[in-house]
């Protein structure tokens, strides 16, 4: 690993601070009895106080140096002075250990009394302080130049996503969309659980994927020796649960889908699942409206959303539009009772791609997602879904041909699903059979089979509504992020390019290639004035790294900088 300059010279601090006897990591306990916050809203003038957190900003005059320490509930200024930390003759642990051993981003514990400024800012007046963890890379701080503008911003959306520790240390509004994500969650559950339904835990590792249709992750388990499939879906145990005599069973859970990778879709994400016996779809639509206004109000103190240039009202009731109604009006065509090669005029009319594996539940979710979907900035309800697009809903009760099903589209999006829950086992095993048939035209979000949960229907289960929420996308909204990467602590990425280090021979030659990107192998030996051995070897290096590449166009041989 190649160290920059600046963290040789934290390395050398930390050789200094440990001949003096400090550890720059020490085990004990540190007495915290306060915070940032609880200093400025409850300030009592010469109170004694003991706080920690990250050294962030410092100004060192002589003897004396004001400071801001930075703690999980904001910053407060500090007052350091020598007497004060040194009142004997050995002035070490000031001159040395905090003007010259300590740097910003350095964890301290602070020993003082409050005072306030001269120009009113409460401050706290240092009597003693304590390393408490040494950093040993530089935190990429904000600057200010003399005009006020602001440069070398941390900003850069993939290094703020791999280093989220480093994000949360130096952006502050980035800690705040994850608190909220806390209270919202918070919300739900205390609306549900008032209601007196039970939280529960559900497998993650499933013999089978049920209860949506999507790609799984698939694993091996050694001592079974049977593969396993990370949950797409908590759906299908949680019925098991209402089979088994719970009237109201939620979870939040993390789900997992083997898909692409975009602004709103991350292959991990959170779903909070809710199932009610003796409830259908349309008390399911009421209990939503309920539970959305509800979380609004606690995580913004109003239903009304900003979400970029839209203002989102969460205020009940939401339209509630049949989904073929949505299609004929966005798109001027009538698909109900369309069968398949009907389904697939239309498309190919619309310019919309299609492929063999489509059946008709597919073409008409493509025909809604492509021409529709957009639509939908304010929350509504798109309802009686064809029976192809179910599998798991009960059938319509006045049009056979449709299920009494639900989506939640908010801002073009859909953030919920719901259904009156299919409990009719012989209709449940047709459905699946149905998708079987679509699995071998080779539909590989086609849903399996689980005669397991065929066999608890066949048990009984009483009428039941059920509905997922996808939180991230619901967070989204609520803290106006476009990326559903700015919702997660930990979003998915690519694996990090390492650095290519290159010696001093290698960079002559990457140097003279790159302005020009291409060059005749021969000039660029020429210009290298390597000799031979070091540039055969240079040139065989470059290639193995993957930085340039050789290559032949008609009898000249050509080297360029690889993308």
């Amino acid at each position: 690993m190649q160290l920059s300059e600046q963290e040789i010279v934290r390395r050398e601090k930390l050789v200094k601070l440990r001949e003096l006897g400090i550890n720059p990591y020490p085990a004990p306990l540190y007495p915290v009895d306060t915070n940032s916050l609880e200093i400025l809203e409850k300030y009592k003038e010469d109170k004694k106080v003991v706080i920690a957190g990250r050294l962030m900003s410092r100004r060192i005059q002589g003897k004396a140096s004001f400071a801001e320490l930075q703690d999980s509930e904001g910053r407060i200024q500090i007052y350091f002075n020598r007497d004060e930390i040194c009142p004997d003759e050995d002035k070490t642990k000031y001159n040395e250990v905090y003007k010259k051993l300590l740097d910003i981003g350095d964890f301290i514990g602070i020993e003082g009394t409050l005072f306030t400024t001269q120009v009113g800012e409460k401050t706290v007046l240092v009597k003693d302080f304590t390393l408490l963890s040494k950093a040993l890379r530089p935190l990429p701080l904000p600057k200010k130049d003399a005009e006020g503008r602001v440069y070398d911003e941390f900003n850069d959306a993939e290094q703020r996503y791999r280093q989220r520790y480093v994000d949360l240390a130096v952006n502050p509004t980035v800690k705040d969309t994850f608190i909220k994500r806390t209270k919202i969650t918070n919300s739900i559950r205390e609306f549900l659980n008032e209601k007196g339904y039970l939280e529960v835990e559900t497998p993650i590792l499933q013999p089978i994927p049920g209860g949506a249709a999507a790609r799984p992750f698939i694993t091996h388990h050694n001592a079974l020796d049977i593969p396993l499939y990370l949950r797409i879906a908590n759906e299908l145990y949680l019925k098991r649960l209402i089979v088994g005599g719970f009237d109201g069973v939620y979870e939040f859970a993390k789900d997992f889908r083997n898909e692409g990778m975009d602004r709103t879709h991350n292959p991990e994400f959170t779903i909070m699942e809710l199932y009610v016996a003796y409830k259908d779809y349309h008390w399911m639509m009421e209990t939503t409206e309920q539970l959305l206004e509800k979380v609004a109000m606690d995580s913004l103190q109003t239903t009304k959303a900003p979400v970029g240039k839209e203002i989102i009202d969460f205020k009940a009731p939401y339209p509630r539009i049949p989904i073929l109604q949505a299609i004929e009006q966005h798109t001027g065509y009538n698909v109900g009772g369309m069968k398949e090669d009907e389904l697939k005029e239309v498309a190919k009319k619309l310019k919309m791609e299609v492929d063999d594996t489509m059946g008709i539940g597919k073409l008409i979710d493509e025909l809604f997602g492509e021409f529709c979907e957009h639509h939908y900035i304010q929350p509504t309800f798109i309802i009686d879904y064809p029976k192809e697009m179910s599998p798991l809903t009960k059938e319509h009760r006045d049009d056979p041909s449709l299920t009494e099903r639900f989506e939640l589209m908010i801002n073009g999006k859909e953030i919920a699903n719901a259904y009156s829950e299919l409990n009719d086992p012989i209709d449940q095993k047709e459905r699946f059979e149905e998708q079987l048939k679509l699995s071998e035209k080779g539909d590989d979000e086609a849903m399996f089979i689980d005669q397991d949960f065929i066999r608890a229907l066949e048990y009984g289960m009483p009428p039941t509504s059920g509905i997922g929420i996808g939180i991230d996308r619901l967070v989204m909204l609520l803290t106006n992020n476009a990326s559903i990467q700015e919702v997660l602590f930990f979003p998915q990425m690519r694996p990090e390019k390492k650095a290519i280090v290159l010696n001093d021979n290698e960079k002559i030659v990457f140097d003279l290639l790159k302005p020009k990107g291409v060059i005749p192998l021969q000039d660029l030996k020429q210009a290298a004035g390597l000799s031979n051995k070091a540039w055969d070897k240079s040139i065989k290096n470059l290639g193995k790294l993957g930085v340039i590449k050789v290559f032949k166009e008609a009898d000249l041989l050509l080297c360029k900088v690889t993308d």
